[in-house]
């Protein structure tokens, strides 16, 4: 049997936050609708936080409320304890905290330290407990902050470990404006795996730099086995200059195939669900394996008709 990597594809949340066009409500069930017919069984709906702040978020609930629990496991990032409230009435049951590894980054998001917002992170974890929730805890910024500079990796080992004893389901190691090189993600989840279980921990990569796909390859070989992925390479945090898009699912589930391993995902149905969000948005790049893979799997299936002729 194949060994299973889990994608959790963040298109529809982290995707969509800071894109020039804001979609329907419609809209986005019907681009998390086709990431459902991709076989894709990881999908972050969207966030409870002011409409204010990132206007294209609004309407959560009602996203929250098109999709049955039953059809995959959806997440969805609650910024504070009125986030989390707002998260539970309308039906979540996984929520996804952001803290940080810089005090710039912490500051900037969310106006509060990087202590204060690991704190808050914590408090949620015994809520979480409580409520029969699971919580997800992203360290943003773990590898450079765009205010602050280079992460400290003692930072982010220390919060890791805290976290996941006081109850936090899962770490996702962030790479939040894509500066990391493979060397740096060894060299800390190397660290992270050996002190901590590699279940309870994930990696969310940007492509800034070209760097993405030899960043998941990177934690891979120190036993990463669930990474954040976006459809169609969207991405971007308005509250992170230089912040671009985030690894697209489809090279993230392309490369993994081929290495062997098994995601359980449709790559045919996969490329449906690109052109809707290049369609839907006007901005989705697409993967920068698309060009490939359309012809690739065209060709197989050509091949596969003609031998039942």
């Amino acid at each position: 049997m194949r060994e299973r990597v889990i994608i959790n594809d963040v298109g529809p949340r982290d995707g969509l936050q800071n894109q020039p066009k804001i979609l329907s409500s419609a809209e986005k069930i019907l681009l998390i609708e086709s990431l459902l017919a991709a076989q894709i069984s990881h999908i972050e709906l969207g966030a409870f936080v002011s409409p204010k702040a990132v206007p294209a978020m609004a309407g959560t609930d009602q996203i929250v409320a098109a999709f049955d629990k039953d059809q995959a496991e959806f997440s969805v990032l609650v910024p504070n304890q009125k986030g989390y409230d707002m998260a539970l009435a309308a039906g979540s049951s996984t929520m996804a905290m952001v803290a940080y590894a810089t005090q710039g980054m912490a500051q900037k998001n969310v106006h509060m330290s990087r202590e204060q917002a690991a704190d808050a992170t914590i408090a949620m974890a015994a809520q979480a407990k409580q409520d029969g929730t699971t919580l997800l805890a992203t360290i943003a910024t773990s590898f450079e902050c765009p205010f602050d500079g280079m992460a400290d990796p003692g930072i982010v080992a220390d919060a890791t470990a805290r976290f996941l004893d006081l109850g936090v389901d899962m770490v996702v190691i962030a790479d939040t404006i894509g500066a990391g090189n493979p060397g740096q993600v060894r060299s800390l989840m190397n660290r992270l795996v050996r002190e901590n279980s590699a279940d309870k921990l994930a990696c969310h990569f940007h492509d800034t730099r070209a760097l993405g796909m030899a960043n998941v390859y990177a934690a891979l070989e120190s036993g990463v086995r669930r990474f954040d992925a976006s459809i169609g390479g969207l991405g971007g945090c308005p509250f992170a200059p230089g912040a671009s898009g985030n690894i697209a699912t489809e090279d993230t589930v392309m490369m993994l195939e081929q290495m062997g391993f098994d995601t359980g995902i449709d790559l045919d149905a996969l490329m449906r669900a690109s052109d809707l969000a290049v369609e839907l948005t006007g901005t989705a790049p697409g993967g920068r394996a698309k060009a490939w893979l359309k012809p690739h799997l065209a060709k197989q299936h050509l091949n596969k008709n003609d031998n039942l002729k």
